[in-house]
Order: C-alpha cells, then structure tokens, then sequence
C-alpha cells in the first residue's frame, strides 16, 4: 500500500469515528432517582450506530477518501431511520417523566395538608410496618400496601388511625390520577419525617398493591436482643448500620426520646445516657427493649456514638436508608 493511500485510508477513518451522530454510546438521564417506576430514573442506550463497509471505505480512483458523497451516504442511510424515531422517543420519555413529576407532587401536596407534627409519628410507623414484613429467601412481603389486610394483628394495633389520615389524601388523588396504598404510605411516612424537621426524602412512585396479607411474624419483635435484631434485619437486606440508622426513627411519638414530635438525634443521645438503669421516675419506661439492646452491641454502639455527635450523617443515612426500606419488596407498574 502507497504512503498517499494509507494517508487516505487514515482520513477516512478519523472522519467517520469523529462524526457526532456516530457516537460509541448515547445516554439519556431524566432528573428522578429510583429503581423502576414511572417517576425512576429514565436511561435509553443506543448501539453504535454502523454502516456498509462500502460506505465507510468509499473512495474515488485516485485512492482519496470522497468526503461529500459518503456524507451523503451516512444522511440518506442513517438519519431519517433512526435521529427522527430516537428524537420522537426523547421527546415521549420527557413527557412521561414531566407527568410522573406532576402526579408526585399532586400527591405530596395532598398527603403533606393531612399529615400534622402530632400524627407524623403513627403515619411513619405504619411506612414501617407494611415495608418491614420484606424477606429476602422467597422474596415475600415489603412494601406493597397490605397492611390494610393486616390491622387486626396485634403488632399493628393503633394503624388504623394513620391508614384514615392517609385515606383522605388518597380520594383527593384518585380523583385525577388512580395511585396505590403502597405509595401513599411510603410518601407518607417520608412527609412525616420532613414536617417533623427531618430530612426531605425522595421516595420514587410505581409501586404496585398486593390483594391479600403478607404472611405473619415477618415484623421484628421489640423483644429481641441485638443480635437477634441483626440477624432480622441481614434477613431483609439491611446492615447493622441500617438498623442503627432506621431505629432513629423512634425519636418521634412517646417512646421518650427527646421531643416526640421534632425528627433529629436526640434518640441516639438519650441511649448512651441509658436513662431506664434510673430507678427515679419515667426514666425506667424510656424506649423498648430493642432500642436498649442497641447500645449494648458493640458494632451498633460504634454507629450510636456517630450519630449521636453528627446529625447530618444520621439524616442523610436515615434517608438512604428509609428509601431503600419502601422499595424492599416492591412490584412496580410498567411504564
């Protein structure tokens, strides 16, 4: 091969792989974070897009690479197939993305005028208890909205006032666009934690109900010690530091821990002072016997003692946390 042709093979090449629309890859975001739902996180990837080697490797008699007409070429070939189709699925996937924005604001709205300070702490507990039935072996339970199957078990007693509270927000909604319990009661529980002064929470939308209950005995027992604890949560996919960080969750409602209804971290100061060893007072009812047992653990201590000395850290893992608790478990509408 003669140095002039080589050059030209050269040209030819460096001028198809710098094309803009020839990119190795194409990348679309839309600005919500999430696993699968409709309001998630939108991702579109494209192959390269390839041509005829006839194409790529046109050149005139003379060895020289003819820019002009294998331009014309990539147009005729390339553009109206395929930049009109992917241009109509961007503007498709911005539209869905820009109504499932609005539907979660609508419901944000609605769920935020029936939630109050004085219910934030049954409204977030009843997040946790339709969410905390998750296991991990057979892929039961979690977030799916059955705890309205579930009222009359004895470990969820007192939810059907927050389930009410929440229904109101509900009807509103269903009114202009159908949503499930499972969703209501993850943003309501994440609402409850942000007029309390806690964290704002984004909790993605999607989740699908379950029509019957979850099985029995799937909630962790208050009577657990921390290992047993551990070893509840490890079932559900949660660390121990996730449980630390979840169990904070307790500084709202009449547990004792600080103000009950102001979220910060004063339940992680109060559980190093170990106020139940007094003998004087109320002090000996402060918390249950799992929130006692945390800090008699070693590894949980070490996650107390942080978040005891640095709020921001408790809230941003309490978020982390709490999003992953409202989609264990979760079956997700297509979009």
């Amino acid at each position: 091969m003669s140095t002039s042709t080589a050059s030209s093979l050269r040209g030819c090449s460096t001028a198809y792989y710098s094309s803009p629309l020839l990119a190795p890859k194409f990348k679309f975001k839309f600005p919500a974070k999430s696993q699968r739902s409709s309001l998630s996180t939108v991702e579109f990837r494209a192959n390269p897009l390839t041509t005829s080697s006839s194409l790529v490797n046109y050149r005139g008699k003379d060895g020289s690479c003819n820019s002009n007409r294998r331009r014309r070429g990539l147009l005729l070939t390339a553009t109206f197939p395929f930049l009109l189709p992917l241009h109509e699925f961007v503007q498709d996937l911005g539209a869905k993305a820009e109504s499932g924005m609005s539907d979660y604001l609508l419901m944000k709205e609605e769920v935020t005028k029936v939630v109050s300070k004085g219910k934030a702490a049954s409204v977030l507990r009843l997040a946790f208890h339709d969410a905390g039935t998750f296991e991990m072996d057979d892929n039961s339970g979690g977030m799916n909205g059955s705890i309205v199957y579930e009222l009359e078990r004895p470990e969820n007693a007192g939810l059907k006032k927050p389930l009410k509270i929440l229904e109101k927000a509900k009807g509103e909604v269903n009114a202009i666009q159908p949503v499930s319990w499972a969703d209501m009661i993850a943003l309501g529980g994440a609402v409850a934690v942000s007029v309390c002064g806690g964290p704002n929470i984004p909790v993605p939308m999607g989740r699908l109900d379950s029509m019957e209950p979850d099985p029995e005995g799937k909630l962790p027992q208050e009577t657990l010690d921390a290992s047993g604890l551990k070893q509840c949560f490890q079932r559900k996919g949660f660390s121990a530091q996730e449980l630390v960080a979840l169990s904070g969750a307790h500084t709202l409602g009449t547990k004792g821990f600080g103000n009950p209804i102001v979220f910060d971290n004063s339940y992680y100061k109060i559980l190093l002072e170990k106020p139940w060893q007094s003998s004087a007072g109320m002090s000996s009812m402060i918390g249950l016997p799992s929130d006692r047992a945390l800090v008699e653990d070693d590894e949980c201590l070490r996650w107390i003692k942080m978040y005891a000395d640095n709020q921001n850290m408790f809230f941003e893992d309490f978020k982390n946390a709490y999003v992953k608790l409202v989609n264990s478990g979760a079956r997700w509408r297509s979009s």
